[in-house]
């Protein structure tokens, strides 16, 4: 829980903003499943706990998009910030999750990023570069956004 209050504060926001680049997962010491391939991809990276209720409701949604928008290009990554792989490995079990999820034990990516609550996302444009930023998960209104923000994206290189 003290990860969650320290990641809430809102005095010492300097996380990732859009346009910047986001780092590469390759390199952040993430464990427990097969990295997927990103590079070329619009790409939401979604910071979640297994202890984060919006967490649990958000799943779901991830899911629906990925399904939906998978063959056109579109890359679901959900990265835990748990401390125990037992409670990672735990939710896995229950939510069985259609995309790629990965754990940051170590806290590398999270603190790279500075991501400001659980859970929050980062939509990537196919450059790699943060286009929408997400804290928190907010229901249909949340998913709606994301879609609306990766149908967007997806956009842009059927237009090149």
């Amino acid at each position: 829980m003290l990860l969650f209050a320290a990641l809430a504060v809102p005095a010492v926001r300097a996380e990732l903003k859009p346009g910047e680049a986001f780092p590469a997962l390759a390199t952040a010491g993430l464990t427990g499943g097969p990295l997927p391939v990103t590079a070329g991809h619009v790409t939401i990276v979604d910071f979640w706990a297994s202890w984060c209720a919006p967490c649990k409701a958000s799943f779901p949604a991830y899911a629906r998009i990925q399904a939906d928008y998978a063959a056109r290009g579109l890359v679901v990554v959900a990265v835990s910030v748990d401390d125990r792989t037992v409670d990672y490995e735990g939710f896995l079990k229950k939510f069985h999750p259609s995309f790629a999820t990965l754990l940051d034990q170590q806290k590398q990516l999270v603190s790279t990023v500075k991501v400001p609550a659980m859970p929050t996302s980062y939509v990537l444009g196919r450059d790699g570069r943060v286009r929408f930023v997400h804290a928190g998960f907010h229901g249909s209104a949340t998913e709606k956004e994301l879609r609306t923000q990766v149908e967007t994206l997806l956009a842009e290189k059927d237009r090149q």
